[in-house]
């Protein structure tokens, strides 16, 4: 890791996959997660992954985020290779430059609102700019809620903390994975709002795996998965256009592309 893209300068992409495999299994009883994945994301986008059950897409966004290592091909994030290191640099480099978002909030429940976002930049070691902290929550619509805990918020704010937490140590990219899967459709809607707000007013880039097409059109393009390929993409995507496209996703997996976006 930590080897910078010489041939490829880091200003604009902030996420860039290379021939990315990933395969489970041993000799004579493999199954190919992932098939030669290669795509490239521009910084300040807001991308949406999806595909059928299997498909992959969990699986890209595991081995684009560094929590899964592929077994073949390269991964760069800001300009700098993730494969191949050691765990202990990955994680720290997970930490200063990547951002999760989960279906499950995964906050801790005997700390504050405050404390849970702060938490990753403690662990990280880093000094605690607490106004900073706060202003990314009055951001999220939180700010009156710093000394509450989440048993005390509906789980739309427990997603927004979550968004906060992400956000705070100002991450190149911010993963999401089925982020509203838990919401109700109003919660789902406001945190799908603010994910658009950290890409359109503060430059985040956001990789978003989802099955939901109304989700999904809140990104600024769509990637379709299939059989651990990306068999198309959809630019300003609207929810019946994301729903028809799925619908064919059988006829596209013959074909393979490579995404720029």
């Amino acid at each position: 890791m930590a080897r910078h893209a010489n041939a490829h300068p880091a200003g604009g992409e902030a996420l860039r996959l290379v021939s990315v495999g990933k395969v489970y299994g041993s000799a004579g009883n493999t199954v190919t997660a992932l098939d030669d994945v290669s795509l490239t994301l521009r910084p300040g986008t807001f991308t949406a992954v999806m595909g059928p059950s299997g498909s992959g897409k969990s699986t890209l966004l595991q081995c684009a985020a560094g929590l899964d290592q592929p077994t073949h091909g390269q991964v760069f994030v800001d300009g700098t290779e993730m494969t191949g290191g050691r765990e202990t640099t990955l994680t720290k480099f997970r930490r200063e430059r990547i951002g999760f978002i989960f279906q499950q909030f995964n906050l801790l429940p005997t700390l504050t609102v405050l404390q849970n976002v702060t938490l990753p930049l403690r662990l990280a070691g880093k000094k605690i700019d607490r106004k900073h902290c706060t202003t990314v929550l009055q951001r999220v619509g939180l700010g009156d809620r710093l000394g509450h805990r989440p048993a005390e918020l509906s789980g739309g704010q427990q997603q927004r903390v979550a968004i906060a937490r992400a956000l705070v140590a100002n991450p190149k990219v911010i993963f999401a994975d089925e982020p509203t899967g838990a919401l109700d459709t109003r919660s789902a809607h406001q945190v799908l709002a603010l994910l658009q707000t950290a890409v359109r007013i503060y430059g985040q880039t956001v990789v978003m795996v989802t099955h939901d097409p109304i989700a999904a059109s809140y990104a600024d393009s769509v990637l379709f998965l299939a059989d651990g390929r990306i068999v198309g993409r959809l630019p300003d995507p609207t929810p019946e256009a994301v729903a028809e496209r799925m619908t064919h996703l059988g006829d596209m997996s013959q074909r393979r592309v490579s995404s720029e976006v």
